[in-house]
């Protein structure tokens, strides 16, 4: 859809009982079901993907590139590919993405500011006043 495969495995999982304090980075695919208080942040050399299931519950921005949420997140969130909003998700804050599915139920309670970078930009030419002579 956007010129490459988004992968849809998934690498790694934070489970429910899971708690993590701090800064979370991660490469490939990631779940989490339990509690992070820190920014989780995808390595953008290579494409990824990141769940945050119902349980699920985020303080601090997130980025990935293919990012579905249904649980909450309390800060800004920045998708370069597609974010998909399922009907429980919560999101406080700004949300910045490239496309954008979103189900009945989501919650944003924020900016929504489409990403774009890729995007051919069509300048306008001055207008060209006559003159009286």
């Amino acid at each position: 859809m956007f010129g490459h495969k988004t992968k849809n495995t998934i690498d790694s999982l934070i489970g429910m009982s899971t708690r993590i304090e701090g800064d979370l980075h991660f490469k490939g695919g990631l779940r989490i079901d339990g509690i992070v208080n820190g920014n989780v942040i995808a390595d953008t050399a290579e494409t990824s993907m990141l769940v945050i299931s119902e349980h699920a519950r985020v303080e601090g921005e997130v980025r990935a590139a293919h990012l579905v949420v249904n649980g909450e997140i309390v800060g800004a969130v920045h998708s370069s590919e597609l974010l998909e909003l399922q009907p429980r998700a919560r999101i406080t804050g700004d949300v910045y993405y490239k496309a954008l599915e979103m189900h009945g139920g989501a919650l944003v309670s924020g900016r929504l500011s489409h990403d774009q970078a890729g995007e051919q930009v069509l300048k306008l030419a001055a207008p060209i006043l006559a003159s009286s002579a």
